[in-house]
C-alpha cells in the first residue's frame, strides 16, 4: 500500500449532462462570443437527453470523478423533464437516472434539483428552449419529496436556485422556509459582469449584496462562482460562513473572470471547487488554476500559501477539506471515510516524502497519480480502474454517437 494517502476530494458543482459537449463550443460563432453565446450551444445539446442518455453521460463523467480523485459530487440538476415540458413518469426520471448512475460507479452524490422558474431578472416566462428546466412551486416540492425518500449512506439531497434571474424573491423565501435546516441551499451568482450590471439596474443591488440584503446567508448556502465581488461583498460573504464554489477551468473557459480568491481566503472565507461543465475532470487542475490566476494577477509566485501553511498544496487542500461538510451535506466523519491512495510507482511521485507528495499531486502535470479509492467500506477504483470500466465507456460511446 503507497503510504501517500489523502482525503477524497468533493467536487461541489456538477452539470453532468455537458460532459457530452466538453469541446464541442470552441468555435467562433460571434465575433463577440461569450458566456451568453456558449449558453445556445449548452441549450441546444440539453434538448438532446432522455433518462438513460443521462445516465450513460453521467456513469462515465462519475468514473473519471473517482479516477481524478474526486469522490463526492454535487450535481447542480436542471433538465428536469421532457422538451415540451411535460413531466416523465416518474417525474424524478432524470433525477433516478443521477442518482442510479452514482450508485453504480460509487461516487457519494449530493443531488441538488434545481428551481427554475423565470427566464430574466424581470420574471418574464421561461424560453421554450428552457421549458424542460421549469417547476411551480407544488410540483417542485413533490419531486423533492420523492427524492429525499430516496437518501442513503452515499446520497444527499440539498436544493439548488437556478440563479436570481431564474427564480422570483418570493419563490425562493418559500423554498428557504419549507425545506429541512439540513438541507444545503445552492445558487449560481455574478457569474457574468453582464448579470452583475442588470441586477444593479433592475434591483438596485449588485447579486450577492442583494441575495444578504434580502436573505439569512449562513453557513447552509454555497455561491457558485460570485466571481465579481466587491471588497464589501468579500467580507459580507467571508464572514457569514457561506462558501463560494470556484470552478476556474469553466469559468476560464466561459470568459467569466477572475475571481479574488487572495483576498477572500486571507479575510478567513470558506470555499471549494467545482468542475462545472466538465471540459475538465481534474481537481488538481482546478487547484492549480485557481492559483495560477492568482500569480498572474498579483505577478507574484506561492499566493495562495499562508503565514502557517507554506505549501500552497497544503493550504488548498486543507481549504477544500473545511468546506466539504455542510455543502455536500455528509458529516465530517463520513467523508473521512473518503479515501485517495496515491500511486507512488508513478514518475512524479518517485522520490516523494511525506513533506512534498501533496505538492508533487497538484503542481507536477498531468500524469494520474490516484491508484486506489475507498468510499466507506467500498473500494470504488483498484490500481487505477474501475470494475465497470469497459461496460460505463461502451455505453457511454453508444449514447454519445447518436446525440
Amino acid at each position: 500500500m503507497s503510504e501517500f494517502q489523502l482525503r477524497g476530494i468533493p467536487n461541489l458543482h456538477s452539470h453532468a449532462f455537458q460532459r457530452a459537449m466538453a469541446g464541442m463550443a470552441e468555435k467562433r460563432l460571434h465575433p463577440t462570443d461569450s458566456f451568453w453565446t456558449w449558453r445556445e450551444t449548452m441549450y441546444d445539446m440539453a434538448q438532446r437527453f432522455t433518462p438513460d442518455d443521462l445516465y450513460a453521460v453521467a456513469r462515465l463523467l462519475y468514473m473519471e470523478m473517482l479516477k481524478a480523485g474526486y469522490t463526492t459530487v454535487c450535481e447542480f440538476h436542471y433538465v428536469h423533464h421532457d422538451v415540451d415540458g411535460s413531466p416523465y413518469s416518474p417525474s424524478t426520471a432524470m433525477s433516478d437516472a443521477l442518482i442510479a448512475a452514482a450508485e453504480s460507479t460509487g461516487i457519494a452524490l449530493t443531488l441538488l434539483p434545481v428551481l427554475y422558474m423565470t427566464s430574466h431578472l424581470d420574471g418574464a416566462p421561461l424560453l421554450d428552449k428552457q421549458k424542460r428546466f421549469g417547476h411551480t412551486l407544488d410540483t417542485y416540492l413533490y419531486d423533492w419529496e420523492l427524492l429525499s425518500a430516496k437518501q442513503s449512506d452515499t446520497m444527499r439531497l440539498g436544493c439548488a436556485f437556478h440563479s436570481l434571474r431564474a427564480v422570483p424573491l418570493e419563490a425562493m423565501s418559500f423554498i428557504v422556509d419549507e425545506l429541512p435546516r439540513a438541507a444545503p441551499l445552492h445558487i449560481h451568482i455574478a457569474e457574468q459582469l453582464a448579470e452583475v450590471d442588470e441586477c444593479l439596474r433592475l434591483r438596485g443591488a449588485r447579486p450577492v449584496d442583494w441575495l444578504y440584503d434580502n436573505f439569512d446567508v449562513n453557513d447552509r448556502w454555497s455561491l457558485v462562482h460570485a466571481t465579481h465581488l466587491t471588497a464589501g461583498e468579500i467580507s459580507r460573504v467571508a464572514v457569514s460562513g457561506a462558501c463560494v464554489v470556484i470552478c476556474p477551468t469553466t469559468e476560464a473557459n466561459l470568459g467569466d473572470g477572475v475571481f479574488p480568491a487572495s483576498e477572500y481566503i486571507a479575510a478567513g472565507g470558506l470555499w471549494g471547487i467545482g468542475s462545472d461543465s466538465h471540459i475538465s475532470v481534474s481537481p488538481v487542475e482546478e487547484l492549480r488554476w485557481l492559483e495560477y490566476a492568482q500569480r498572474l494577477t498579483a505577478h507574484q509566485r506561492t499566493v495562495l500559501a499562508s503565514s502557517s501553511v507554506e505549501s500552497v498544496a497544503d493550504n488548498l487542500l486543507s481549504g477544500i477539506a473545511a468546506s466539504a461538510s455542510t455543502s455536500t451535506g455528509y458529516s465530517e466523519s463520513e467523508l473521512a471515510t473518503h479515501v485517495l491512495e496515491l500511486d507512488s510507482r508513478a514518475a512524479p511521485l518517485i522520490g516523494a516524502s511525506a513533506d512534498d507528495f501533496t505538492s508533487r499531486f497538484v503542481f507536477s502535470g498531468n500524469v494520474p497519480l490516484v491508484r486506489n479509492v475507498r468510499i466507506g467500506d467500498r473500494v470504488v477504483l483498484a490500481d487505477g480502474r474501475h470494475a465497470l470500466e469497459e461496460e460505463i465507456l461502451r455505453d457511454y460511446s453508444d449514447v454519445v454517437s447518436r446525440l
